[in-house]
Formats: C-alpha cells, structure tokens, sequence
C-alpha cells in the first residue's frame, strides 16, 4: 500500500510539481499512514485472536471517524492548503487505499 500510494504521488509531483504539492502530498499522507496503522492492527488481531478482528475494525473506525475530521480541519484552516487539489488527492487516496486494504483482508480471512 505504501509503496503504490508514494510511487503514484511521485508520479504526480513529476507531472503537476507545484500545482500539485504540496496539497497532493497531504492528500495521501493522512490516509496512508491511517490505513497502515489499522491494518497493522487488524493483522496483529488476526494473529493472535482472529475472533477479535471485527473488534478490532470496529474501534478503528471511531477512531479514524474523529481523526479524518480533525486532520481535515488543520490541513485546511491551519496549512491553508488550496482546497480543490487537497479534495481531490484526499478523496482519491482515501478511496483507492482503503480497496487495497479490503483485498487484503478479504484475503487475510479466506480459507486457501
């Protein structure tokens, strides 16, 4: 995941450069490092108790719930970060990381 995420982000610094950053990059930090830090979570479950996964997921959604709010909210009010490009590399990342971690644990819970 973070491999794809900071490969496409180089690729959009080489393309944009300063129309895209540094609000591209922003854009898929927050969701990279939140997406990891809970699939770190989830696979240490998995390991050790695998009837707690759904526990586990379902505390890291509160907890990305008030993180996302709050990670908006400085990146905007306190960075000043253009909005359009900040929207639009947030959304993105956020949606494409979070399909990469549902193959993951689709795979992760599937009998082999």
């Amino acid at each position: 995941m973070a491999g794809a995420a900071i490969g496409s982000w180089l690729a959009v610094t080489a393309l944009g450069g300063d129309r895209a950053n540094p609000e591209s990059f922003f854009g898929m930090a927050g969701p990279l490092v939140v997406v990891c830090a809970s699939w770190i979570a989830v696979q240490r479950a998995h390991r050790t108790a695998p009837e707690r996964v759904m526990a586990v997921m379902i505390v890291w959604f509160a907890l990305k719930f008030f993180f996302f709010g709050a990670y908006v909210a400085v990146m905007l009010r306190v960075l000043s970060l253009r909005l359009e490009p900040f929207v639009i590399a947030f959304v993105s990342y956020f949606i494409a990381l979070y399909a990469m971690q549902a193959l993951f644990l689709r795979r992760l819970v599937t009998p082999d």
